[in-house]
C-alpha cells in the first residue's frame, strides 16, 4: 500500500502540497510508519490564499513548516473517530476542531473526501488551507 507521500504525489491534486512538504523538509517525516492522520489542502485550496502567500511561505521555511504540521495529527483517525472526538491534536501542537453535524469540516474547511487508507495513515482532502489562531 502506497504512504502518504506516495499517494500526494501520484496524484494531480496536490502538486503545491508536495512541493511544499519537500521545501520544508518533511518528506522523511511523512514517509515514517506514524501512523498520523493528514488533512491534505488540494491545489485549488493553496490558490484561495492571498496573492503571494506561498511564494513568501517558501521563503520562511519555519513558518511553512508550522503551517504543515498543522494539517497533521499523530495517529489514524478516519471520519467516525474524529467525529466522536470533536478535536485533534496536530503535531504542530494546537487543536483542530471537527464538526461533523452537517458533513465534515475541520476548522474551517470542508472535507472533499475522507478516510483515504494509506500505509502510514489516513488522508482527508480539504477545500482550504487551514491556519493556526
Amino acid at each position: 500500500m502506497p504512504d502518504i507521500v506516495d499517494v500526494a504525489v501520484g496524484s494531480d491534486s496536490f502538486k503545491t502540497l508536495v512541493a511544499a512538504v519537500v521545501a520544508a523538509n518533511l518528506v522523511d517525516t511523512l514517509k515514517s510508519p506514524g501512523p498520523f492522520t493528514v488533512f491534505a489542502p488540494t491545489d485549488d485550496a493553496f490558490a484561495k490564499l492571498p496573492p503571494g502567500t506561498i511564494h513568501t511561505l517558501l521563503q520562511n521555511i519555519p513558518q511553512l513548516t508550522r503551517i504543515l504540521t498543522f494539517h497533521v495529527a499523530s495517529g489514524k483517525y478516519m471520519k467516525a473517530d474524529l467525529e466522536k472526538m470533536g478535536v485533534v491534536t496536530s503535531i504542530e501542537g494546537s487543536p483542530i476542531p471537527i464538526d461533523c453535524s452537517d458533513g465534515f469540516e475541520v476548522k474551517n474547511a470542508t472535507v472533499l473526501q475522507g478516510d483515504i487508507e494509506v500505509d502510514n495513515g489516513v488522508i482527508h482532502v480539504i477545500d482550504t488551507v487551514i491556519l493556526m489562531g
